[in-house]
């Protein structure tokens, strides 16, 4: 299995020739990455406005929702820098054919747990795009380092990220169950991944 999944709940491998695609559409990658910044810090705090009687969530989600939102003006700044517009969101097929699977199940987590092992997956499957990202952007030379350090630095919160969304499972439920969750979610996971185009895009 390669490095680029060490330590994440992922089993199986982005396509070698999305990181091509990527570093030969970066434009299209960063706008598509900005609005996936967004969206990531929106989907925290809706974890509060979904569940309010859970106040374990509130700190957590709020420190998630502030550093992704932290990403999402970096991303912005480095489209200006690079005179491309962020342009309209564009609908994420991976999140929603992600959720279908993840939270439509009756044997499930339930709501809660099978919401946060969502998110979990989420920001793992980006935290490997991002490590694949950034070591391709660092074959590419000087005229992208840069960009290569970003993207490593990037990929080392979205480990954490996934991390704290699994510790906030194992709290609301039995940690056994939530870990045999993440393994049966990681393998429908891969069978959604095999089905995505491979395009320029973070998902």
């Amino acid at each position: 299995m390669s490095s680029f999944l060490e330590g994440l709940p992922l089993v199986a491998e982005t396509a070698p020739q999305w990181g091509e695609v990527a570093c030969a559409h970066l434009d299209e990658v960063l706008r598509d990455h900005a609005w996936c910044e967004f969206k990531a810090a929106s989907a925290g705090l809706g974890m509060i406005s979904r569940f309010p009687d859970q106040s374990f969530l509130v700190r957590p989600m709020i420190a998630l929702a502030q550093e992704e939102m932290l990403h999402f003006r970096q991303v912005t700044d480095l489209l200006q820098e690079r005179g491309v517009e962020l342009g309209p969101p564009i609908a994420d097929r991976y999140v929603r054919g992600l959720r279908r699977v993840c939270c439509t199940r009756i044997n499930g987590l339930g709501e809660i747990g099978d919401h946060l092992v969502l998110n979990a997956f989420v920001e793992a499957r980006s935290c490997e795009r991002f490590r694949i990202l950034g070591a391709r952007l660092q074959d590419a030379g000087a005229k992208e380092e840069g960009l290569a350090d970003f993207y490593q630095r990037l990929a080392e919160a979205e480990a954490r990220h996934w991390e704290s969304f699994r510790d906030l499972a194992h709290q609301v439920c039995d940690p056994d169950q939530v870990n045999r969750r993440i393994e049966e979610v990681a393998q429908m996971e891969a069978t959604l991944l095999e089905q995505q185009p491979v395009e320029a895009r973070m998902h």
